[in-house]
């Protein structure tokens, strides 16, 4: 497992320094998929077209500002207990689990089922996450994904909506 926890000063957390180990590589893992359900939902977003191009353009679009908000409170946290965090593009290609799309050209209903998809795997992500969390007693993490797993799964609501509802759709 890669190193997460960078010299930790005294004084700068009551948790445990397995805390910061384990805490600290789950939200390097989770903001390395963050950064990429964000680019994916951009690019979906840059692409969209069809017959409800201007409705799904304009959800993919507060979509995607909704998951890049998360990234900078989710770096700073890692920080404030003493682990470090994204360093580059090429540490989120190595961290992330979410995988990419570089098709030319996707369908609109299955770019919805793709983030529908994705979204569902991130939530799952920051229930483990969570769940690290409680072991070590670390409720400000875990208060920051409870909102942020609300989210997510209202983001999966709309897509599943769209998706289910869209013309040839089979859901």
């Amino acid at each position: 497992m890669e190193q997460h926890i960078i010299n930790r000063p005294s004084g700068m957390t009551d948790l445990p320094e397995a805390a910061t180990r384990d805490i600290g590589a789950a939200l390097h893992a989770l903001l390395a998929d963050v950064f990429a359900l964000y680019v994916k939902t951009k690019n979906f977003h840059w692409h969209m077209s069809g017959r409800h191009f201007r409705d799904y353009h304009l959800m993919l679009d507060e979509q995607s500002d909704q998951i890049f908000a998360m990234t900078d409170p989710i770096a700073e946290r890692a920080r404030k207990i003493g682990a470090r965090s994204i360093t580059s593009i090429a540490d989120i290609a190595r961290s992330k689990r979410m995988s990419d799309n570089d098709a030319e050209y996707v369908d609109p209903q299955d770019m919805l089922g793709e983030l529908r998809d994705d979204n569902l795997q991130l939530t799952t992500a920051m229930r483990q996450v969570h769940d690290v969390c409680d072991e070590y007693h670390d409720v400000a993490t875990a208060s920051l994904l409870e909102n942020w797993i609300d989210e997510s799964e209202r983001r999966t609501w709309f897509l599943h909506e769209a998706f289910h509802h869209a013309p040839g759709s089979n859901i």
